[in-house]
């Protein structure tokens, strides 16, 4: 294993289907073993932006009770219905000229076409939102078909093994500003925000992102 004060944090992507479960939650069960997660204690992620210093590797076989990070998308179906989820990561760079890592996720009621298509949608809007340009990505999505009389589950994940001795000050990028606008800013009753004025976010046809 790598040591807690290395600057790399690895990370790799997995998805799994589980079309036979008695409930809902014995279908997702299954679908942790199948994704390697099933000794795993889990800390599902919130947010985009990924520790400084991801790096994607191959997968990893987990130890018995590790503490995991994960950013997980659960797509559940039943009863012969389908379910898909997806997850992706890009490294980016901003316009200062910092690298980055930011990573989304998605379930759906649909097949895995549509939910690619979804998810790589959502994608560029959050590279848009914080005027980021993709150097390199990667993006995985399942689908699943529930078994008569049963429940499924597709899932997703994002595993970032390392980050719970990973970040230290030095780990940290900078602090960016005027992204978005704040309450303030757009509420007329409140006194006026000091913050300046932000230019707008660009959309997709202003970034190259050609997944």
């Amino acid at each position: 294993m790598r040591g807690p004060h290395s600057s790399v944090c690895p990370g790799w992507l997995m998805t799994a289907v589980a079309p036979w479960g008695e409930n809902e939650e014995d279908a997702y069960d299954q679908g942790l073993v199948e994704l390697g997660l099933g000794d795993a204690r889990l800390i599902r992620v919130e947010g985009a932006m990924l520790p400084m210093g991801f790096e994607p590797i191959a997968p990893e076989l987990l130890p018995m009770g590790s503490l995991v990070e994960c950013h997980l998308a659960i797509g559940h179906a039943f009863n012969g219905g389908i379910a898909s989820a997806g997850v992706a990561w890009a490294h980016c760079k901003t316009p200062e000229g910092d690298e980055c890592s930011i990573t989304a996720s998605i379930s759906t009621q649909t097949d895995s076409i549509a939910t690619d298509e979804l998810l790589r949608k959502n994608f560029r809007n959050k590279l848009a939102s914080r005027d980021l340009e993709v150097i390199k990505f990667d993006i995985a999505v399942d689908e699943v078909t529930a078994g008569q009389g049963h429940y499924g589950v597709a899932l997703a994940a994002l595993i970032l093994p390392e980050t719970m001795s990973f970040q230290h000050s030095e780990q940290l990028g900078r602090v960016r500003k005027g992204l978005t606008r704040s309450a303030l800013d757009i509420n007329p009753n409140k006194r006026e925000s000091k913050s300046p004025v932000p230019r707008g976010p660009k959309r997709d046809g202003d970034i190259d992102f050609n997944i």
